[in-house]
């Protein structure tokens, strides 16, 4: 056979070789065939991770919950003069309101609704404009004692309040051995709810609405990275902003305002600072402190700060600017009333 000829029969040979080799392996052996690779996505494209909203929210904080909680709120009176500080039970408030009592004593009115802590205190005296702050909240108002004053408005009216002072209402509460009176009265979540059972005051709330803000950083304003408040004497009031967590940590007469028990530092996710009127009454010092407004003030929240009008309205203080109502920060607000005209600066 000639070389040409030769070369031309091998290459047939190896053709139908090749073609067989593939057909078998297509008939008999799916694995064989070509798979393509796996898709990509293009760079730098995100695809958000699917999230559902919440199924409820917190009434009053506007935090995630497992259940809707519609329980009417409790309004604790806590002490906040240094022998009393550390508190206990401050951290797991929804709203705080801090007003002056008397001389340069300020005291808590601390909103408790979305839960009720294991312990809660030091519990003090209470005044007429912080039971004003608990008839708007149709809240169950604890406290430990009262002012004349106050004293004459809860016994001649209806409001639901448990005054350690009172009767049986001893049995609600008790007083710490490693502190001295007055700073020393305690109460705790099960106290309140066996003193409620006891008095058989009502659970029924209607609530309140709040609206919340689903972008914090969407807030506008003057940066405010540190805010001061000057009370009177040593009341000193700052918040520092804690931009990772987006609240506002507090100190008091310069140190960190912590919780006794867990030493968590104290944090607002919202600070509306409200100028009211303040009237002295008494030797004593005890004041007349319009809680109603409206008035002047700021809303600081989201490392920003805007002037506002306040008003309590609908069981709440709330900020407006220009007549228009101004959404929280989901989390703990406290709510600043001082004299008009006490200083007050932004950072």
């Amino acid at each position: 056979m000639k070389f040409p000829q030769l070369l031309t029969g091998l290459l047939l040979l190896a053709l139908l070789a090749a073609g067989c080799g593939y057909a078998g392996n297509e008939a008999g052996n799916a694995a064989a065939v070509e798979e393509k690779p796996p898709e990509t996505e293009s760079p730098g494209e995100e695809i958000p991770p699917e999230t559902e909203p919440p199924a409820f929210r917190t009434m009053l904080t506007g935090l995630p919950a497992e259940e809707e909680n519609r329980r009417r709120a409790v309004m604790v009176i806590v002490e906040n003069q240094a022998q009393a500080r550390p508190q206990s039970g401050l951290h797991q408030a929804d709203i705080i309101y801090e007003v002056l009592a008397e001389g340069d004593i300020t005291r808590f009115a601390v909103i408790y609704q979305s839960r009720i802590p294991d312990l809660i205190g030091p519990v003090r005296s209470i005044r007429p404009y912080f039971i004003e702050l608990g008839k708007q909240l149709d809240s169950l108002i604890i406290h430990a004692g009262w002012s004349p004053e106050a004293k004459r408005i809860l016994l001649e009216g209806s409001l639901p309040y448990i005054n350690q002072v009172a009767g049986g209402d001893h049995a609600y509460f008790w007083r710490s051995t490693d502190r001295k009176a007055p700073h020393n009265v305690y109460t705790s979540k099960e106290k309140i709810e066996q003193g409620w059972a006891d008095k058989k005051y009502s659970t029924d709330w209607e609530g309140v609405q709040l609206t919340f803000l689903d972008d914090p950083g969407k807030v506008q304003g003057a940066p405010a990275a540190k805010v001061e408040l000057d009370y009177i004497g040593s009341y000193s009031v700052s918040y520092e902003y804690d931009a990772e967590n987006q609240t506002y940590l507090r100190y008091m007469d310069g140190e960190p305002h912590k919780d006794r028990e867990t030493e968590r530092h104290l944090a607002a996710a919202n600070i509306i600072i409200a100028e009211t009127s303040h009237k002295i009454l008494d030797n004593e010092g005890r004041r007349a402190v319009d809680v109603l407004g409206p008035g002047h003030g700021w809303l600081v929240q989201a490392g920003k700060v805007r002037k506002i009008t306040w008003e309590m309205k609908d069981g709440l203080v709330r900020a407006f600017i220009d007549g228009a109502e101004q959404p929280l920060v989901p989390g703990q607000t406290w709510i600043q009333f001082i004299p008009a005209g006490s200083g007050v600066t932004f950072e």
